[in-house]
């Protein structure tokens, strides 16, 4: 097994075209590609499209499909939360990493998600309060991607969103499910009652025309004002009041939006199959990806297939000791020292995937990387989190996984959008038997992130797929699911989304039971996963794969309602 370590965190770094050999020689220009966009509703993919048509690049497109998301999807991501972004360069084969992900305020504590007695406070209590909410950073981001590597001014990219903003569209069919309460706190927040209560006074519904003219004239004072407008007065001084207001309210303040910065850097690589797989380095986890990828190595999963039940007991099993290493020692590489190149140590890995067996063991703990020591921090998070994917006729590629944490992010709105309860993904617990936690609460320090947008190659650095999605906790699960799939197993991309999920949530195996085929269900029982509906099923996958023939085949989830559309098909 080979691993390629292409960079750690470098803050406002300009990376080094990424090459196999290392060499970091430019590879030749794509030439004209099939544009398109993969995103989770039609309107954001129209969204980006149009912005494609006008000459707009990767970058230019992103901006006006995440405007559109949070619009039409807006328990799921917005403008007032985060995000990781991979740039493909297909001129030079630069891969560059941005992050966005929201920023703890000066003023936050190591407790401040512990109750009177010390306690954590329970899920659904944080999650709504004031305290939750960090200093929103996608926007910002992808300011930074579309300075680098736009070409179409800034102001021209949120004519579609605003415009459906104001004018109305149809309400989606998750939308109308989220809007409609059920066990998520937020749909008793009253920002989320008024803003989806119709003049009837009735909670919209899926296929009526609904407005949120509150956000267009948000994203026009975006268009006209650039990437930091929600950072800057008055935006900013009335989210500072609305994350002050009780439950719990928070500490944020002008200085903390002042000192926002997106970070750039060097993407990190794992090898897989003769392929090269490239994630954004920490607070992302696909490093905790990458290392699953390299434990699959020391199986055969490559020689099983997916109605093998032995071939799921080694992705469960691999899912299980990756999870248990992420969990204790991936956090903000600015506040702690990461060990991305010790989980990643050929020895190490080789270790751990000793402990993959003939049937499924007791739960596994973390083991010791080279690196420095760290408590766990093993809570599983929900997820309020989108995925799209962009390529452009040059070859450009942005694969970008964006995300208000949980649905509808704390429920408040201020402009039309939501903000973000990101903060709860810190550990609410700062230590353990006095032992630190690596992905506690600090000032100005970014949580850990599940989200992990992929870049494949292939062993000439070729690239051959970009793909991600959301998922909470499950998403690196959703990940490796399709990246076995479509590696090991040699499916379309299609084929390899729509492969049953199958999740590793502490003791406990969920995932789609009902799609495992019955003799796969039957034998996993056998091998010791019982695998339980109900949780770890609704992904958001969406990818596209470059063919060696100058193919662009682009897929999208079932499971909710996003598609892959070209350029060529809009035009005809």
């Amino acid at each position: 097994m080979s691993i390629f370590l292409l960079g750690i965190l470098t803050a406002c770094a300009t990376p080094e075209p990424a090459s196999v050999d290392g060499s970091g020689a430019p590879r030749p220009s794509a030439g004209e590609v099939t544009a398109g966009v993969a995103a989770a509703h039609p309107l954001a993919v129209e969204a980006g499209l149009d912005v494609l048509a006008r000459g707009g690049t990767a970058a230019d497109a992103a901006v006006a499909v995440q405007a559109m998301l949070g619009l039409v999807e807006p328990q799921s991501s917005g403008i007032g939360g985060g995000a990781f972004l991979l740039h493909y360069a297909a001129d030079s084969g630069e891969i560059t990493a941005f992050s966005g992900r929201e920023t703890a305020p000066a003023g936050a504590e190591p407790d401040m998600f512990l109750d009177a007695e010390g306690e954590p406070l329970s899920w659904f209590e944080a999650i709504v309060g004031g305290r939750a909410v960090g200093v929103t950073g996608v926007m910002p981001m992808l300011g930074a991607a579309q300075q680098r590597f736009g070409a179409l001014p800034w102001s021209a990219l949120f004519d579609a969103s605003i415009g459906a903003a104001e004018d109305g569209f149809e309400v989606p069919q998750r939308l109308a499910r989220f809007a409609a309460g059920g066990r998520w706190p937020q749909a008793e927040v009253p920002d989320v009652i008024e803003l989806f209560t119709n003049a009837e006074g009735e909670t919209i519904s899926a296929g009526e025309i609904w407005r949120n003219p509150a956000y267009g004239q948000t994203l026009r004072r975006m268009a006209e004002r650039g990437p930091r407008t929600l950072l800057e007065p008055p935006i900013s001084t009335r989210i500072i009041e609305r994350a002050s207001q009780p439950p719990l309210p928070g500490t944020l303040v002008q200085a903390d939006f002042d000192a926002y910065a997106p970070v750039m850097s060097e993407a990190i690589c794992g090898g897989f199959l003769d392929h090269r797989v490239c994630v954004p380095p920490p607070p992302s986890s696909g490093v905790a990806l990458l290392q699953m990828l390299a434990l699959l190595e020391h199986t055969d999963i490559d020689q099983r297939g997916p109605d093998d039940p032995v071939a799921w007991l080694q992705f469960a099993e691999a899912s299980r000791l990756m999870y248990a290493d992420r969990n204790q020692y991936v956090a903000d590489p600015a506040f702690v020292d990461v060990p991305v190149a010790g989980l990643l140590d050929p020895a190490y890995v080789a270790e751990r995937a000793e402990l993959i067996g003939d049937r499924a063991g007791s739960l596994p703990e973390a083991g010791s990387p080279p690196g420095l020591a760290w408590a766990p921090d093993d809570r599983f998070r929900h997820t309020g989190t989108s995925h799209f994917v962009v390529v452009d006729a040059a070859g450009n590629v942005v694969t970008m996984t964006t995300s208000v944490e949980s649905i509808f992010g704390t429920g408040r709105t201020v402009g039309g959008f939501f903000l973000n309860n990101q903060l709860t993904d810190f550990s609410f617990v700062p230590e353990v038997d006095g032992v630190p936690v690596a992905n506690a609460v600090e000032p100005g320090k970014r949580p850990r992130s599940s989200m992990s947008p992929v870049l494949v190659f292939d062993v000439d650095d070729r690239l051959v797929a970009a793909l991600g999605s959301p998922g909470g906790s499950a998403i690196l699960a959703y990940n490796a699911k399709t990246i076995v799939g479509l590696l090991a197993w040699e499916l379309s991309l299609q084929d390899a989304i729509d492969l049953p999920n199958l999740v590793t949530l502490g003791e406990n195996f969920f995932g789609e039971a009902s799609k495992f085929p019955e003799d796969v269900r039957t034998g996993l029982v056998e091998l010791g996963i019982d695998v339980q509906p109900g949780r770890g099923e609704e992904s958001g996958l969406h990818g596209v794969v470059f063919h060696a023939d100058g193919r662009v085949e682009g897929a999208a989830d079932p499971r909710r309602e996003g598609i892959w559309r070209t350029l060529v098909d809009q035009e005809g």
